[in-house]
């Protein structure tokens, strides 16, 4: 089947958004509630630097929130908290989650929180975090959500970069085995920022050793209680806002180890997740979104929080693990229990369902007649995993493909149009506004079957970052400059003879871990802080549970003194301490030099596919091709 024998309603929904932008995304603006709707699409004054729909004002939580109530959907369910960790859960009414989203709104207010500017989550997944989102939103406020796995030297460095005046957090978090204490990294990423923190909130929550009145004596910053605030406050209304006021700053790492702040404002991040709702996901109002994610990722931001709420659909908001709280029924038991609709995970949560039950077993305990989609991203959504997940759902599994930057997909099967003909291992169709291209490293096109750097012709849809947080030029610099007109998705892959996109891998030296995008750099740079360590490179390893894991290959200082299970113990730990647990780096090896070229560029390419056992060529500018036969049994052993 070709692209243009599908039936009519994708090919020309696309190809609208694509030869009409203008028409077609005000056409979908008018979805929306806007206190001013606006005339123009999208500002192409600065190119390549974009804005959509600038003369237009919203707010973002009245569409999310208030319209629904207005429409007299007060009763339906909107957030559906379930906690398999501490085995609690509680429903939110549209009305219950406007008033307590009112309620948070006006404390920040009260606390001196002004439109425009930043204030820092740093959350477990806990009604609180989404509340804390959707009142940052409704003051006018940016919100920046840091992953609860971070350590507190990475949330000193969001701070300096995002300069929050207020933090909002919780006194931990609850895993399987173990509760996580958040007050001290806190307190101690809030004393080491150089931006002066004023005001940190935090949600009490039981069972946990440090106290805020043990951690306020570390800052100069006021610490106060969720509760007591927000009992307290006036409930503050939807602030009107311009389309283009920055909505949140997510930060992404960058293959310099420094995070970059991605920024997406409130109109055009409205519009896109309205129009993706039930287009690709097939979810309206009533119907229920599992998104087992984060509210710390983008995933989380866009499926757990914002476009379900738009769409007047169910989001369950889930504390818990895909296996282990307590079994590898624990999807499958919240799609019985909460009569789920679509389901979206990633790959890694999938393949650690499939290790601890191989034949699906579970999924026979549970009532699943509910379920009609079962969607998947992060990273690549392997076709063995794709396969076995759909013999067992017995619902079509569907992978689609996009980025922190891009904040919705890029590339998917939109079953709420058109369900296309899935093709394992492939992410299916650009989604409208996505002008897809497979360009050579001269910026040539490449035929239909040829890999390539996947990039976007510009401008990028509505709901795509517009800038880097402060930075315009980086922005620039590390998206627009590689090849002129377009945006690189740092993403290599093909397209078929039939508009398909296979994406197969990153061309930088960021890694994916279970769905998370980690800088090698970043790592490197902890690393290298070790007093033994004379230089390092860390590469990202094929694993088949996460997708990739971390690995270090290490030239030790002449005379060094230190065994390599002493040092690898070490460095785990340190790794641990300045990055976070979610970096999960647990495999070192001691080498005698590392491959470079003649400019001294480390090789990790090459590294990284004969660790792979993948086919390699070593490029003609190698300083020394010995260095490499030195480094092929310690890389082939797979560490």
């Amino acid at each position: 089947m070709s692209l243009s024998q599908t039936s009519t309603s994708y090919r020309e929904t696309h190809h609208k958004s694509i030869t009409e932008p203008e028409a077609f995304w005000l056409e979908a603006a008018a979805g929306l509630d806007w206190d001013m709707f606006p005339t123009t699409a999208v500002d192409d004054s600065a190119a390549p630097l974009y804005r959509w729909f600038p003369d237009g004002k919203l707010n973002i939580t009245h569409n999310a929130l208030d319209r629904h109530v207005a429409a007299g959907h007060g009763d339906r369910a909107a957030l559906i908290y379930d906690s398999a960790v501490t085995e609690n859960s509680r429903t939110y009414t549209y009305s219950e989650l406007l008033n307590e989203v009112s309620a948070a709104a006006g404390a920040l207010s009260e606390l001196g929180v002004k439109s425009g500017d930043r204030v820092l989550l740093y959350m477990p997944m806990i009604p609180q975090a989404v509340i804390s989102m959707l009142a940052c939103a409704r003051v006018g406020a940016v919100h920046s959500v840091v992953f609860g796995g971070f350590a507190a030297r990475e949330i000193a460095a969001r701070i300096d970069d995002a300069a929050p005046d207020t933090v909002l957090t919780a006194t931990g978090g609850v895993e399987p085995s173990r509760r996580i204490e958040y007050l001290p990294k806190v307190a101690e990423a809030v004393q080491r920022a150089e931006h002066q923190v004023r005001d940190v909130i935090v949600v009490h929550r039981d069972g946990f050793e440090s106290s805020v009145e043990e951690v306020s004596q570390l800052t100069a910053a006021a610490w106060h209680d969720w509760e007591a605030v927000t009992a307290q406050a006036e409930p503050a209304g939807p602030a009107s806002v311009d389309a283009t006021h920055p909505l949140y700053v997510l930060y992404t790492s960058g293959t310099t180890g420094k995070p970059k702040g991605v920024v997406r404002d409130q109109g055009g991040t409205a519009v896109a997740l309205n129009w993706s709702m039930p287009a690709i996901f097939d979810v309206g109002p009533g119907q229920t979104l599992l998104t087992a994610s984060d509210v710390g990722w983008v995933v989380g931001h866009s499926y757990i929080v914002y476009a379900p709420l738009l769409a007047g659909a169910t989001s369950v908001l889930y504390e818990g693990k895909p296996i282990g709280t307590p079994d590898a029924g624990a999807f499958w038991r919240m799609v019985q229990q909460h009569r789920i609709t679509s389901l979206f995970t990633a790959p890694t949560a999938l393949r650690a369902i499939r290790k601890a039950d191989p034949d699906a077993a579970a999924v026979g305990e549970y009532d699943i007649t509910s379920l009609k989609y079962l969607f998947s991203a992060g990273e690549r959504l392997d076709p063995e995993t794709q396969r076995w997940i759909g013999e067992a759902l017995n619902v079509p599994v569907i992978d689609n493909w996009w980025q922190t930057e891009t904040g919705w997909p890029i590339a998917a099967n939109p079953v709420g149009i058109e369900q296309l003909p899935i093709k394992v291992g492939s992410a299916t169709l650009p989604m409208v506004g996505y002008d897809i291209s497979v360009l050579d490293p001269l910026g040539e096109p490449l035929p239909a079957g040829q890999e390539g750097n996947i990039a976007i012709k510009l401008p990028l849809p509505p709901g795509t970052l517009y800038t880097l947080w402060g930075d315009d030029a980086r922005y620039v610099d590390s998206y627009l400059s590689a090849f002129e007109g377009y945006y690189t998705t740092g993403d290599s892959g093909y397209v078929d003879e039939d508009g398909y996109i296979f994406v197969m891998g990153r061309t930088d030296d960021v890694i994916n871990v279970s769905g998370h995008r980690l800088s090698t750099g970043e790592i490197e740079a902890a690393v290298a802080e070790h007093p033994a360590v004379a230089e390092c490179a860390v590469i990202g390893l094929a694993d088949e549970l996460k997708g990739q894991r971390p690995a270090g290959f290490l030239v030790l200082k002449t005379g060094a003194d230190i065994s390599e299970d002493q040092l690898r113990k070490e460095l785990v730990a340190h790794v641990r301490s300045s990055i976070g647990p979610v970096a999960d780096f647990k495999e070192v090896a001691v080498v005698p030099a590392l491959p470079k070229t003649r400019s001294g560029k480390i090789l990790r390419k090459t590294m990284r596919q004969i660790a792979d056992g993948k086919d390699y060529i070593v490029p003609s500018t190698i300083e020394d091709a010995g260095v490499i036969d030195d480094l092929l049994p310690v890389l082939r052993r797979n560490l």
